[in-house]
């Protein structure tokens, strides 16, 4: 049966078929070209790439490539490209005025390659492998992708407007497309663009830049690189196909290097491709072999070997090599040093291509060759090549290396070598080399540097190969298994180093927090383990961040190293509540030295600005809100983080330099150092450099003075004490080191520590004379065979490089090189005579006459290179800024010394040509190199020479017609480059387009030297286009110091240098004035000479005007000061009483003139206030008067002046001097008229009548003749003289400079007095006879309101106008810098030529400052001072000195005497070391251990009880040494006994135990009471008077005390220690633990420590328990019962009711847990009647 179709079933096929016919309409033409098999596609093909700078008249650099393609189809996919006829030129000139310049020679070497025929994979508009011939250069492969990628089109068929991530040249890159389909003309037009700075694979190579750490976080808006690239496809399809018309490309690279919007250099590449025909011819495949090359991903390859400059020809390296090392042999001119850098880059790149065998041959040829060897050395450690590296490595291993020069090789070998499999393995056989093993130096070298290899070769990856590590792990194991501390520090910095994750359990185990066993390693250990963390904190920051954070929680630490977690833990960068956690557990923080330290590291981070710490910056202003109330105000006892930076959002670039200030408790100052600079540039931060300095119980070894401490009765009393006092025990043992490392660009480069015993060994060798003797001896032998010879030292401190692709397909590479190198010629006979004796002493040296003839020149050179342009093997087209800094000097010169005679004579020859002492210089070019035409390099000033017109003084020209080439070439100018950004455009039309020009000269001249020296300047810049600091910056700079000769009447034959101090000094004047006066006779007397003196230095004359000054008396109105502050005085300003008429126009204001007057308040928190006391003396009159010169208003009573000051403003507060008669004061008058006058043999009076001169009385002290001899003329010159005028209370100083010359009347006059304890004056006039410029000062203690104060002032009659210029610059900044400052100002009028400052000590802690300008009052209040200074209210700041100490020194002694512990007992208040002040009730009869020496040393032991007869009388026991001291009181006398025997009080007992002891102890009477002085066992003072008792210990004491009065370790929390350590509840407690238990039937005390129980029920955890006490109570005696009890707060450790523990034989219940804290009661007294003793 057949069956027919049915109407439905026919019904629907027709209805699929009109559906499908509908969507085949409606479906969108495939637009992706395609090439049909048969068939060859002609295009024309033209690139060019242009650098530069936007705008015209600058120069470019470009090259362009023109060529002709015939693509063809061979398979499905696979496509033929043959390039034809290529041409390629070179652009060096101005755009666009001057043309391309062809380039024939390379034209056809890259023909050579680019002809070939090249094959592709094509499909659906996406291009794969790329295929070329094999012997291709990766150039033309490059080429061919830059091609190949105008093809590459991503179509969407559903879209029009789309965005992926596309693959291309550049790598795989957000990607923007945009179709306009014309399908009535069937024609589509494609544009796509692409951020080349949002790449999800870019395509880049980065050399040298593996320290430099990227912000992930940062904006991409703001990287001082960006880049774009823009395509547009213009497509032509019918039913069977689409062509590709015409492809265009144009790229961007914009390269800020200060991140200006406008300040950018530009790099601009354009393709075009268009469609001449096509042709029918089936291409075939080229039988040539065809080697995979990749996809169109740009391959980089030769530009690791290339350097942008120069540009070599490679034909035979050692032969280039042994070429370039002659001519750096010979390259010692100084015009030269540039080139010498250039020829050191080549050898370092040549370097990288040489194979070992051959650079061994190079070496055997040139090391024995002392010119060569540096240059060699310093190559080969700079080429950082495999080859290179392991040559090293064999050359250190065969020791044809010193230890010297191998240590500075193989930092820079490690800093400069590429990182890769084959220079690891290498870097590895640098740990076992045995003659590296042998040098402690060199191994520390090798470790540190394999650990930074290890970083930079893992750094792109998160983990890293295991077997890398392997061998630093191996190191810390065994430095473990062997207790070596140094292989541990080893070990753990290069792992440090390495930086990575796998490390993290092998620096756990050195860490006691992880790791109990680690317990017992020394502190530095446990900080060096914390410090390796820093780098593996940036792979993984949330696993060190908890790391670190439970080490700083750890309170069993040392301090020290838990703030270097606190360091490690804010480097993580944690998040705020992080941070407000670690606020809390600093709330509660028991160490305040930790406390300090982490509150003031959050201050630090709360101002910084930089964008990677904004997040932490915020959350650290949060937590110091909640840290301010406590630790704002803590001393300089305490650790520090100390900040200083900035940072311009602007231009994305800032510095910080941070010092880490880290006390320990043994010490007052800062133990520990660490500051680090680190820099921020375009969201990159690196560490530039971070040097430590840690030091440990160094005081301790440094006074030893070897006093046998242990064979005391102290000792071992101390010892028995400390069996009976329940847990204690002497403090650790710490031994003496120093250590220091050095960490550059983040890498530990080396690090040095100093044990015990090369310290002891150092100091023996320090005090033996005879070493001294022998040292001093071996430096004269070598010195007298003298100095010969030329050393040099080239280094490369710098390559940077970074290169990414260009859509042409070359490479564009911006880079920086740097290039140091230092020189020293020197050829140095010395000759000591007489000639030395055998038995040689140093003293001998004192009678000898050393004669010196030197030439020496040293010279320094530094150059740096920055590049931006193509670079390649074949050639190199773009900008280069070179910048150059050179330091040279010649030194010639005989010298003879007569060591007896005091004398010195120095010759050296005059200026006979021109010299440059150093120099700047920096230029910037366009360049075209290229390989076939390497001497002949084009080269272009980028800011064209000369002037060039303005653009708007140009006339119109229409532009001339252009066909084919060319005429492209004027449509399609660049139009960054040509155009610019012309919203930026910041073009003055008075300026020349070209450039802005800036040349100065500045010359000081000596004609009497024939000398001058001259400052030149030349500057011509691009910053007339655009003010940038990049226009600035290009085009040429030059700077120089430079001595040029000066024409004289008469030539010059030499320049003499003599310098003559003691008695002869005076002659040598003489005989300078007599070469001109013959008639005089040098055997003059005494008078004549005095005379001789003031005429031959021209002071007569000033001291003749001096005197008629004084005489005169010039009444002066007082005149609103000028505005100019610094304006020149009027004639009647200029007199003798300037000082005083000035300083009186000022101060004696009523307060409220000026009230009306503007007032800026502080910007910020005012800084506390202190208490302020008003002084009580006895009421005086106050008085003020025309008449007074002393420019203050005087109070004749100090009651009354402070209860006047007290309540006005602190600005209009008057200063009052000590010394109520100001004696001296018309001294500092007539010293700015003349000179100052010093003090007679009998003393100072008030009217000084005449000033004197010093050479009155007292000859000269020195003389100073600088002149030049002339060939038939008297010499020419200045002269020095210097006079003194030492006395017990008063020392002068005078010095005068003059002219040698006879008609000459120019002269300076300088004089300074320390007139007594309490002012200093000094003064300096300079002119004709000193009269033309005047400047005075004086110095002045004495009270500001009720404070201790001092008073500087100075004035300035008349000074040059160079110096009012200078200081009104000065001027301009004052107030916002006291603005930014916090410091208030008030603006109101003063004397026109005088400053006072005035700074009041307010506490030992604060001051208050005043500074009264011209026009301006600046001030603050409760000033925080770093260190305390003595002082009290209504107290002088400084006493009348002693006649054998001056006033500086009694100052600095009582600064430091004040940074000394006190320790004080009155009546029941105690203050401790750490001035904790607190109340405690003594039991009577009952010693308690007051301080004592906790230390090793057991050196001293301080006890003290309470006499039963009185509550307010006490007795002491000393125990020092073998002496046993007791002070008590009798009969209201005070009594003394001295090992059991009384000794008188009235008669100063002194002990010294034996004459090879230093030991001496002094006891004598002072005050009401006895003092006791032992400062070689650190107790440096102790006051007694039966009612008082103070204690003072030395500084070296720090942290090593303990007893009542504390540990001296500035831990105020943690002061009511007991004996075991535990932290008392209380202050009874804390006393009551320090108790020296008796027997209670032998002694008088009846009290003893128990451990007691809580009698009533106690429910602990819901549960029956028993608790027993922690610490013992004290308790009467058995047989004895309390007569009076004190309730006190204990801990208790709780058991459950029903277990078996009890007290019986519990000797150690403190190391029990605390449970629960209760009252109980403690016995004071006892009552023993029914006591059972032993008869």
């Amino acid at each position: 049966m057949s069956l027919g179709k049915s109407p439905f079933a026919l019904g629907m096929k027709g209805l699929i078929l009109a559906l499908v016919l509908a969507l085949v309409g409606g479906q969108k033409q495939d637009l992706e070209p395609v090439f049909h098999t048969g068939k060859t596609y002609l295009y024309g093909y033209e690139s060019f790439i242009l650098h530069g700078l936007p705008g015209k008249g600058l120069a470019t650099a470009g090259v362009k490539l023109t060529c002709k393609l015939e693509i063809s189809r061979v398979s499905q996919s696979d496509h033929l490209l043959q390039i034809r006829s290529p041409k390629l030129e070179e652009y060096n000139g101005f755009w666009p005025t001057d043309p391309f310049t062809p380039s024939p020679r390379l034209t056809k070497t890259i023909a050579a390659c680019l002809t070939q025929a090249f094959k592709f994979e094509y499909t659906e508009g996406r291009v794969g492998n790329i295929f070329a011939p094999e012997d291709c250069p990766i150039l033309c492969t490059n080429l061919v992708r830059g091609i190949l990628n105008m093809m590459q089109i991503t179509i969407k068929k559903s879209q029009n407007v789309y965005e992926l991530q596309e693959a291309g040249i550049e790598g795989i890159c957000q990607t923007r497309y945009v179709i306009q389909d014309d399908s009535k003309n069937s024609r589509a037009t494609i544009s796509k663009s692409k951020d080349l700075t949002d790449c999800q694979d870019k395509a880049v190579m980065d050399m040298g830049t593996a320290y430099l750490r990227p912000c992930p976080t940062c904006p991409l808006k703001v990287r001082n690189i960006k880049g774009t690239v823009m395509f547009t496809y213009k497509m032509k399809y019918d039913n069977s196909r689409t062509l590709m018309t015409s492809a265009t490309s144009e790229q961007v690279y914009l390269i800020s290097p200060f991140n200006e919007p406008n300040g950018v250099a530009v790099m601009e590449a354009r393709q075009e491709l268009s469609l001449v025909g096509i042709k029918r011819a089936s291409a075939s495949v080229p039988k040539a072999r065809l080697q995979n090359q990749g996809s169109l991903r740009y391959h980089f390859s030769g530009e690791v070997l290339q350097m942008p400059i120069p540009l070599l020809r490679i034909k035979n390296p050692d032969l280039q090599i042994s070429e370039t090392l002659r001519q750096l042999g010979q390259k010692d001119e100084e015009e030269a040093a540039k080139e010498a850098s250039v020829r050191f880059l080549e050898m370092v790149q040549l370097f990288r291509i040489v194979t070992l065998d051959r650079i061994e041959s190079l070496w055997v040829q040139f090391a024995s060759n002392p010119p060569y060897r540096p240059w060699f050395l310093s190559a080969i450690c700079a080429a950082g090549a495999t080859d290179t590296f392991r040559f090293l490595k064999q050359e250190i291993h065969d020791g044809k290396l010193n230890t010297w020069e191998a240590a500075m090789a193989l930092p820079l070998a490690f800093h400069f070598v590429t990182p890769n499999k084959e220079t690891l393995q290498v870097a590895s056989t640098f740990l076992t080399c045995p003659q590296i093993q042998k040098a402690p130096m060199l191994r520390t070298l090798v470790h540190l540097g394999y650990g930074s290899m290890v970083n930079k070769y893992c750094e792109q990856s998160s983990l890293c190969p295991a077997e890398l590590l392997q061998p630093l792990h191996d190191l810390a194991t065994e430095a473990t298994s062997k207790g070596d501390a140094k292989d541990m520090a080893l070990a753990l910095k290069a792992i440090g180093n390495a930086g990575q994750l796998a490390s993290i359990k092998r620096i756990l185990k050195f860490l006691p927090t992880f790791s109990p066993a680690a317990a017992s390693l020394p502190s530095r250990i446990h900080t060096d383990a914390v410090l390796a963390l820093r780098k593996i904190a940036r792979k993984d920051p949330i696993k060190v961040r908890e790391i670190s954070l439970q080490v700083f929680m750890d309170n069993t630490l040392a301090p020290k190293v838990r703030m270097v977690a606190c360091v490690v833990l804010f480097e993580t960068k944690p998040a705020l509540p992080t941070v407000t956690a670690l606020a809390s557990a600093v709330l509660t923080e028991p160490s305040l030295q930790v406390a300090s330290f982490t509150y003031s590291h959050m201050k630090a981070l709360a101002v910084s600005r930089v964008p990677q710490l904004y997040h932490l910056s915020a959350a650290c202003n949060i937590a110091i809100k909640l840290l301010s109330p406590r630790f704002d105000r803590l001393s300089y006892r305490y650790s520090k983080v100390i900040h200083v930076g900035g940072y311009s959002s602007e231009y994305q670039a800032g510095a910080i330099w941070r010092v880490y200030l880290m006390n320990s408790p043994s010490t007052v100052f800062p133990s520990d150092v660490i500051t680090k600079v680190r820099g921020y540039y375009a969201n990159t931060a690196t560490d530039i450099i971070e040097v430590a300095l840690r030091s440990q119980s160094l005081t301790e070894l440094i006074r030893k003075q070897n006093i046998p401490f242990a064979e005391y009765d102290t000792y071992k009393t101390l010892e028995e004490l400390g069996k009976t006092l329940l847990g204690w025990k002497e403090l650790p043992t710490e031994d003496p080191l120093v250590s220091t490392y050095i960490k550059v660009l983040g890498q530990e480069i080396a690090f040095v520590d100093i044990d015990k015993d090369v310290i002891q060994q150092t100091m023996t060798s320090i005090k033996r004379s005879s070493y001294w003797e022998q040292v001093v001896k071996k430096v004269v032998e070598e010195v007298q065979q003298g100095i010969s010879g030329r050393w040099t030292l080239p280094a490369m401190v710098g390559d940077l490089r970074q290169v990414v692709p260009t859509v042409v397909g070359v490479p564009l590479e911006l880079s920086l090189y740097s290039v140091a190198l230092a020189q020293a010629a020197a050829d140095v006979d010395i000759r000591i005579s007489p000639p030395l004796s055998d038995n040689f002493r140093p003293s001998q040296l004192l009678e000898s006459n050393i004669d010196v003839y030197a030439d020496i020149k040293p010279r320094a050179y530094f150059h740096m290179i920055a590049t931006m342009g193509i670079n390649t093997q074949y050639f190199q087209s773009g900008l280069e800024f070179h910048a150059e800094f050179t330091a040279n000097t010649t030194m010639k010169f005989d010298m003879r010394i007569n060591m007896k005679e005091k004398n010195l004579k120095l010759e050296t020859p005059p200026c006979h040509q021109e010299a440059e002492l150093a120099a700047v210089r920096s230029e910037v070019y366009a360049v075209s190199r290229n390989m076939e035409e390497v001497d002949s390099e084009k080269r272009s000033h980028i800011v064209p020479q000369g002037e060039v017109p303005s653009i708007a003084d140009q006339p119109f020209q229409p532009p001339e017609g252009s066909s084919g080439a060319e005429s492209w070439k004027q449509r399609n100018i660049p139009s960054v480059i040509s155009k610019g950004y012309q919203q930026g455009s910041e073009e003055a039309p008075h300026h020349s387009v070209g450039g802005r020009s800036y040349t100065q000269n500045i010359c000081a001249k000596v004609e009497s030297l024939g000398c001058s020296a001259c400052l030149s300047l030349k500057s011509r810049n691009s910053a007339s286009l655009r003010n940038t600091y990049l226009h600035k910056l290009v085009g040429e700079l030059k700077a120089k110091i430079v001595l040029k000769p000066v024409h004289t009447d008469a030539d010059i034959e030499k320049i003499q240098l003599e310098i003559q101090a003691g008695s002869k000094a005076a002659s040598k004047i003489i005989d300078v004035a007599s070469s001109g006066a013959k008639e005089e006779d040098k055997t003059s007397p005494f008078e004549d000479i005095k005379a001789k003196l003031k005429k031959i230095l021209g002071i007569e004359n000033v001291f003749k005007v001096s005197n008629k000054t004084l005489k005169r008396r010039i009444h002066r109105t007082h005149e609103a000061a000028a505005t100019d502050p610094w304006a020149w005085p009027s004639a009647a300003q200029l007199s003798d009483s300037s000082f005083s008429s000035t300083a009186s126009s000022a101060d004696e204001k009523e307060p409220g003139n000026d009230d009306k007057k503007h007032e800026i308040q502080k910007s910020r928190k005012k800084r506390g206030s202190s208490s302020r006391s008003v002084s009580s003396a006895s009421s005086k009159t106050c008085s003020s008067s025309g008449e007074d010169h002393s420019g203050d208003r005087h109070c004749s009573g100090d009651g009354e002046y402070s209860n006047q000051q007290a309540s006005l403003p602190i600005y209009h507060v008057l200063f009052k001097p000590t010394d109520e008669q100001d004696p001296g004061r018309e001294a500092l008058n007539s010293s700015i008229s003349s000179s100052s006058s010093s003090a007679s043999d009998g003393g100072t009076s008030r009217a000084v009548s005449q000033p004197k001169f010093l050479g009155d009385n007292k000859p000269p002290v020195l003389a100073v003749i600088l002149r030049a001899l002339h060939r038939n003329e008297q010499p020419t010159g200045l002269q020095l003289v210097l006079y003194t005028d030492t006395q017990p209370t008063r020392l002068s100083m005078q010095g005068f400079v003059s002219s040698i010359t006879g008609p000459s009347r120019w002269k300076l006059c300088a004089d300074a007095s320390l007139i007594n304890s309490h002012k200093v004056l000094g003064s300096l006039k300079w002119g004709k006879d000193c009269q033309d410029y005047q400047i005075a000062a004086r110095i002045t203690t004495g009270q500001f309101a009720a404070y201790p104060a001092t008073q500087m002032k100075l004035e300035w009659p008349r000074v040059p106008s160079i110096v009012k210029r200078t200081a009104r610059w000065f001027y301009s900044f004052l107030p916002g810098a006291a603005y930014l400052l916090g410091y208030s100002q008030r603006q109101q009028h003063g004397p026109s030529h005088q400053a006072t400052l005035v700074i009041a000590l307010t506490s030992p802690r604060t001051c208050d400052v005043v500074l009264k300008l011209p026009e301006l009052t600046i001030y603050d209040r409760a000033i925080r001072l770093p260190l305390p200074f003595p002082s009290s209210p209504n107290t002088p700041i400084s006493t009348p000195p002693s006649p054998d100490q001056s006033i500086l020194s009694q100052a600095a002694f009582s600064i430091l005497d004040n940074l000394k512990a006190r320790c004080s007992v009155f009546q029941n208040t105690i203050t401790t070391f750490n001035g904790v002040e607190f109340n405690y009730s003594m039991p009577a009869n009952c010693y308690h251990v007051l301080v004592q020496d906790c230390s090793p040393q057991l050196k001293f032991l301080v006890t003290m009880k309470r006499l039963k007869e009185s509550a307010d009388l006490t007795a002491i026991n000393v125990r020092l040494a073998s002496h046993e001291v007791d002070m008590y009181v009798s009969d209201g006398l005070i009594q003394l006994k001295v090992n059991g025997v009384q000794a008188p009080t009235d008669v100063p007992y002194t002990s010294n135990p034996g004459k090879s002891l230093s030991f001496i102890m002094v006891i004598s009477s002072e005050k009401d009471g006895l003092s006791l002085k032992a400062t070689d066992y650190g107790l440096d003072k102790l006051y007694y008077d039966g009612h008082r008792l103070e204690i003072q210990v030395a500084f070296w004491m720090a942290g090593k005390t303990c007893g009542i009065c504390g540990k001296y370790d500035a831990e105020k929390e943690r002061e009511y220690q007991t004996p075991s350590g535990y932290l008392a509840k209380d202050a009874m407690s804390f006393g009551q633990s320090w108790i020296i238990p008796e027997d209670p039937c032998a002694g008088a005390c009846k009290l003893q420590r128990k451990f007691v129980k809580i009698e009533k029920p106690v429910a602990f955890e819901k549960v029956a328990a028993k608790c027993f006490s922690v610490e013992p109570v004290l308790r009467c005696a058995e047989g004895c019962s309390a007569t009076r009890t004190v309730s006190v707060s204990v801990g208790f450790h709780c058991v459950p009711a029903d277990s078996t523990f009890n007290l019986e034989g519990q000797i150690r219940l403190d190391q029990k847990s605390e449970d629960i804290v209760s009252t109980v009661s403690a016995h004071m007294a006892c009552s023993c009647q029914q006591q059972s003793c032993p008869a």
